[in-house]
């Protein structure tokens, strides 16, 4: 009796396994969808990449010229870059109970270009896309600092560093729009050691575009109830055998960044394909099954989905406007295997292997 028990059980196990795979592999799929069946299709290459300010003194912004030049050959038309926009950040304003850290971490103060300008980000923000739908193909000078200025009143100080680089070095100054202070902050941005500064904006400059696309999203951010609890639970999840092997290999590629073929070794290795199972099981995979019994883990993966998922948005929204375009993703690394996934999603959207471009 107890083996007949046994069997009818298993049985109705597999049966019930059956139909949930049944049921799972009816799921809509739009990834094998794919089209226009004419026309240029949208390619898009997700850049994973460090984050350059913690690279060891031995990096040398020079050591990025290999890897920039073999972009610059790809030849694209949007780069969307992992900032904040200006309107996002003018949203977050208005609810500074919520979001005070986040603005403070990764906002830019408009306050000043609004004073040397007169515009709002809302009023900037619309003034750029004027002055860029009527934008001729050798701009004077003074139009560049013009848009740079409203760029910046509009919270988005990389595009503005766009139009600076695009300017000769002796008009790079004060006037239309610009003042001595918003100069200086523009000089000094320049010489950042970021991914904005040192790869972004350089190779905008460098392929003839006029902006960037801030596609970072924050409004999943909200203050923790007991941020010591909650940092203590992840922090124990983080400490595992893939993070410890993740750590290994950084540290060995970190060696060799004072060299630009070093540099091209870290790239290459960041955009390895492998790379997307050590992130899941170091980080998000380990933080969803920590046992704390206020389940931190789960919040903090769904705090990670969350923004992916509304990055990835805003990059589509920006591929949209320019049908038959290539588009650039420069993001940190852990980012990278979750918006390619997300993408892949789009009808229109192919997903270009980073290994084709870092050869």
């Amino acid at each position: 009796m107890l083996q007949r028990v046994t069997g009818l059980l298993l049985a109705a196990m597999l049966c019930a396994a059956g139909a949930q795979a049944q049921e799972t592999s009816s799921i809509f799929d739009p990834a094998k969808l794919k089209g226009p069946a004419k026309g240029v299709p949208n390619e898009t290459m997700v850049l994973g990449t460090a984050h350059l300010k913690y690279l060891p003194a031995a990096f040398k912004p020079q050591n990025l010229q290999p890897l920039l030049a073999q972009l610059a050959a790809w030849k694209p038309r949007i780069i969307a870059i992992e900032n904040l926009s200006g309107p996002q950040c003018a949203f977050m304003r208005q609810y500074p109970k919520r979001y005070e850290d986040t603005i403070k971490s990764y906002c830019w103060n408009p306050a000043p270009a609004r004073a040397a300008t007169g515009l709002d980000v809302p009023a900037a923000t619309a003034e750029a896309e004027r002055l860029l739908a009527n934008w001729p193909a050798s701009p004077p000078p003074a139009q560049r600092r013009r848009l740079a200025a409203v760029f910046l009143a509009g919270g988005e100080p990389v595009s503005a560093l766009v139009q600076w680089l695009r300017l000769p070095e002796a008009e790079r100054r004060a006037g239309d729009g610009l003042d001595a202070a918003l100069v200086a902050a523009l000089d000094k941005r320049m010489g950042e050691r970021s991914e904005d500064a040192l790869i972004a904006a350089p190779l905008a400059a460098r392929v003839g575009l006029e902006r960037v696309v801030g596609m970072d999203d924050h409004t999943a951010d909200a203050p923790d109830a007991d941020p010591k609890a909650s940092g203590a639970a992840i922090m124990k999840a983080w400490d595992n055998p893939a993070t410890a092997k993740r750590k290994r290999e950084d540290d060995r590629l970190h060696e060799n960044v004072g060299t630009p073929d070093g540099v091209m070794a870290l790239y290459r290795a960041f955009n390895d394909p492998g790379q997307a199972k050590m992130i899941y099981e170091s980080d998000f995979g380990a933080a969803l099954e920590e046992p704390s019994p206020q389940q931190f883990g789960r919040g903090y993966v769904g705090y990670w989905e969350t923004r992916n998922l509304r990055m990835a948005a805003n990059i589509r929204e920006a591929i949209g406007f320019l049908p038959g375009s290539r588009t650039l993703v420069i993001v940190g690394a852990s980012h990278k295997p979750y918006l390619e996934a997300y993408l892949n999603q789009m009808h229109d959207v192919r997903i270009v292997p980073s290994q084709q471009v870092l050869r």
